[in-house]
């Protein structure tokens, strides 16, 4: 089985913050405080793709398949790191799932 990352497009920035509560509420349900596993995280990024106004998505790792299934999130790459923001999950997931970017 191929591990995949999970992508969802949560709308407007300004307008995203119920649908960040969800995210973190069906996390902490799913998976708890998550301090146990790094692999474990949901990471945010605001992009505008040229357009004025910028979306937030959530990149979901292949370990948080639950929830991001729960949120209809669609597959996708691993992101790039750049401008990424943890959201939910144990800070150590930066290095589990980045380890490129050690030190």
């Amino acid at each position: 089985m191929i591990s995949a990352w999970y992508t969802k497009d949560l709308g407007d920035a300004m307008l995203a913050g119920e649908a960040l509560a969800q995210l973190e509420k069906h996390f902490l349900s799913m998976y708890g405080k998550s301090g146990s596993h790094s692999k474990i995280a949901i990471f945010i990024r605001h992009e505008s793709e040229g357009r004025l106004h910028c979306e937030v998505k959530a990149y979901f790792s292949p370990d948080t398949v639950k929830v991001a299934r729960t949120v209809d999130a669609d597959p996708c790459a691993r992101p790039s790191r750049d401008g990424l923001s943890l959201l939910v999950g144990s800070e150590d997931s930066w290095l589990a799932l980045f380890p490129e970017h050690e030190g």
